[in-house]
């Protein structure tokens, strides 16, 4: 049981310095989305997802931990959590100390990841409305208004001020 313990907190030391990583991550991607710097968004971004993939490994590795110790202590494994296993651990204060330590660290790097990625989902919502709003200026540039010029129908003639179908005219 020991070695179990000692290789669930191994996984979840490893998992915690995957999501500082992460996080250090999402903190640059702040300013550089800020700058508007696309190149280094998109090498950020591939960073990211090797992490994730990381993090994946690193999960699944946990899970396997995890099922090993339910096995052990003839627990559900899908019931058994990490606040229970802290719990079961009070005969054993080190292990419990070590496990509910890694355990805050990792709740609180994942809340810090969640936070800073929410900031720059809303910080990208924020570009992409500004981009919207950009393209309907050039497009509302492109339209003159009509003239007030009627046809024998008594509707308007839909010409516009100043606006030609573009092109050369080669008469003049």
């Amino acid at each position: 049981m020991a070695s179990l313990m000692e290789n669930l907190v191994d996984v979840l030391d490893q998992e915690c310095g995957m999501y500082e990583k992460l996080l250090g991550l999402s903190s640059k991607k702040t300013t550089i989305i800020v700058s508007g710097d696309l190149l280094k968004l998109a090498e950020i971004t591939d960073e990211e997802q090797c992490i994730i993939g990381n993090i994946q490994s690193l999960e699944k590795k946990r899970m396997t931990a995890m099922k090993d110790i339910a096995n052990v202590l003839n627990k559900d494994v899908d019931s058994l959590k990490l606040t229970d296993l802290i719990t079961v651990l009070e005969k054993r204060p080190e292990d419990q100390k070590n496990l509910a330590l890694q355990r805050d660290r990792l709740v609180s790097v994942a809340d810090n990841v969640r936070r800073v990625n929410g900031q720059n989902q809303e910080l990208l919502l924020s570009s992409l409305e500004m981009v919207q709003f950009e393209m309907n200026i050039i497009q509302a540039s492109k339209s003159a208004p009509q003239t007030a010029n009627y046809s024998r129908a008594l509707d308007t003639t839909g010409e516009c001020l100043g606006y030609t179908s573009g092109g050369f005219d080669a008469k003049q």
